[in-house]
């Protein structure tokens, strides 16, 4: 139990310095990026004007104190007031994140269904007509931009064929084409990494040994080559989780899913800081808690873990 409780708590202080350093970065970054004052002003505002709404925004204050009042805020969960509409930045993120989590997770478990089986099927079938076939779709789907996967099912479901709508957000034939386009790398990572894994625990002399006893193909990768192949498997399918969840800004785009990946776009023409704050930071808390969550998952598969 202590040592669950020691293993907890190292992974837990890591993930707070995570979102520290990644708060900290944001902030900086977007007080390089401009200043959004003569955006919100017609151009030929006085400068009292000017002056007036920068203090109002607190713009006017040195750095070092829009830093510490910045960190203040975000440990209360206020992340101030959007410029741009003008209400609660954390109220216009949360309104967005439903999109976004529904397309991940569509994207996600449209790629573990498809990617272990087919990284298991090649690893039992080594050097067969169909691994080489998987492995070299993987390699295409590893290699091809997000954004030309989605222009080019666009084109041919789309356009040509008239199956899908191309873009917006409405019911599940809506979520179809984004969430494959979103899906397709994660799909060809989990597939390869699984192959690899698998394939280094067939050759070991446990298996082997269970071969020996007689023991059917499909029992000895079931019981003893997944469990000893898991955590290998588990890490990439958890980061690609993550991902998903904060990566998805492509994708939004090309389809018009209102989703955080877009707003954030939006927010960064429109110097809206605390928008684009609120959604870095909500999306780097969503893949630290879902990298925390796959090492408190490490401890389950292999206790040893636990004693690092």
């Amino acid at each position: 139990m202590r040592e669950a409780l020691l293993f907890g708590g190292r992974r837990l202080a890591r993930a707070g310095v995570a979102l520290w350093l990644v708060s900290t970065v944001v902030f900086v970054v977007m007080r390089l990026s401009g200043d959004p004052v003569p955006l919100l002003l017609p151009p030929d505002a006085p400068r009292s004007e000017i002056f007036r709404v920068r203090a109002e925004l607190g713009l006017d204050r040195p750095l070092p104190v829009q830093y510490a009042t910045f960190l203040g805020n975000v440990a209360r969960g206020d992340f101030g007031r959007s410029i741009h509409f003008r209400t609660p930045a954390l109220a216009v993120v949360l309104d967005y994140l439903p999109a976004t989590v529904q397309l991940g997770l569509t994207a996600f478990l449209l790629a573990v269904a498809v990617a272990v089986p087919i990284g298991v099927v090649s690893a039992v079938h080594r050097n067969s007509p169909l691994d080489h076939a998987a492995m070299a779709v993987a390699l295409v789907g590893q290699s091809a931009p997000t954004f030309f996967l989605g222009i080019l099912f666009i084109l041919l479901v789309s356009l040509k064929a008239g199956l899908l709508p191309t873009g917006g957000r409405g019911d599940w034939h809506y979520l179809i084409l984004p969430a494959l386009t979103l899906g397709i790398f994660a799909m060809a990572s989990i597939a390869r990494l699984t192959r690899s894994a698998v394939l280094e625990v067939l050759r070991t002399d446990y298996v082997r040994t269970a071969r020996a006893k007689g023991l059917s193909e499909t029992l000895v990768v079931a019981k003893h080559t997944l469990k000893n192949a898991a955590v290998p498997i588990v890490t990439i399918t958890g980061l690609q989780f993550g991902v998903l969840l904060g990566g998805a800004v492509v994708t939004e785009t090309v389809f018009a899913w209102p989703g955080m990946g877009r707003l954030a776009i939006q927010s960064i023409y429109n110097r809206d800081y605390p928008v684009v704050q609120c959604v870095v930071f909500i999306s780097a808390a969503l893949f630290v808690v879902i990298n925390f969550a796959v090492d408190m998952l490490y401890g389950v598969l292999d206790p040893r873990i636990r004693a690092r």
